[in-house]
Parts: structure tokens; C-alpha cells; sequence
């Protein structure tokens, strides 16, 4: 089986993000965690993952800060709980939601939607500079680190 390349010391923001989130699995459980979800047999059953891999996904998560183990309430047991790191992702899964919405979806058809609990009126990410101005992907650019020759 192949390693993993670490992107931890990368200094690209998106890489080492996806080296902490880790996979497509990883994300749903954040998605299902945000939408209220706690316990070990809540998530297996949304996601129909296996036993194993889900206890996997759920232990690398904790481990890297997205989601803690706290105890259940009404039992022995401990539940899950998104962390402020895991909170943080919440324009994330936001932007994947739109970008599903936008293209993955033929017209007039049926899936969930994003709103807001206490009006009912859609959720939309839009991307802002600094000062508030709506900006597009061909007005901005990743200053990236300057490349060193160390040998």
C-alpha cells in the first residue's frame, strides 16, 4: 500500500488543510456533524461506511482537532462534537454545497438546501476582499513563498 505524502510543513494554506481533513469520507462526517449528528452509530448509518473505516475517520479527526469525544448524556458512552477548528470549516462545506447546486444538478432537480434555522432564507457563501468588495477568481493571485536553494 502506498504512504501518504504529508503536506504538514507545505507552505501552500490548501494543502495543509487537506493534509488535517484527509478525504472524502472525512468531509462527510464533518458535513453529518454539522447537520447535529454525535454518535459512532448515527454516523454509520447516514453514511453506510464501513465499522472500521468509520472509527478510523473518527479517531483521525479527533486527533487533529477537527471534532472532540465528550460524554453522552444519556449514557456511558461518548459522543462527538466539532471543535472551533471543526466549526471553522463551515464555509467549506458551504462552498462544496454550492459548487454541487451549481453543477451537479439538473434543472428543477430535488435536493436539500442550506438555510438559515430561524428564517428559513437560503445560505450563500460569496467571496469578499478585505474591505468588503465582491472578487472573482481573474482578479486574484496566491503569493507563494520564494523558493530557496538550500542543499
Amino acid at each position: 500500500m502506498v504512504k501518504r505524502k504529508s503536506h504538514k510543513g507545505d507552505y501552500c494554506p490548501s494543502a495543509r488543510s487537506l493534509d488535517v481533513i484527509g478525504d472524502w469520507w472525512s468531509l462527510l462526517i464533518v458535513r453529518d456533524a454539522f447537520d447535529g449528528l454525535t454518535r459512532f452509530s448515527e454516523f454509520q448509518r447516514s453514511l453506510g461506511i464501513a465499522k472500521n473505516i468509520l472509527a478510523s475517520r473518527l479517531r483521525t479527526l479527533t486527533e487533529r482537532g477537527i471534532l472532540e469525544t465528550v460524554p453522552a448524556a444519556d449514557s456511558a458512552r461518548q459522543q462527538y462534537r466539532l471543535t472551533r477548528m471543526g466549526r471553522d470549516l463551515f464555509p467549506v462545506m458551504v462552498a462544496l454545497r454550492q459548487f454541487g447546486e451549481r453543477h451537479l444538478f439538473a434543472p428543477g432537480e430535488k435536493h436539500s438546501h442550506l438555510v438559515e434555522r430561524d428564517t428559513g432564507k437560503a445560505v450563500r457563501l460569496d467571496i469578499r476582499t478585505e474591505d468588503g468588495r465582491p472578487i472573482s477568481p481573474d482578479e486574484a493571485v496566491i503569493v507563494k513563498v520564494p523558493e530557496t536553494d538550500e542543499a
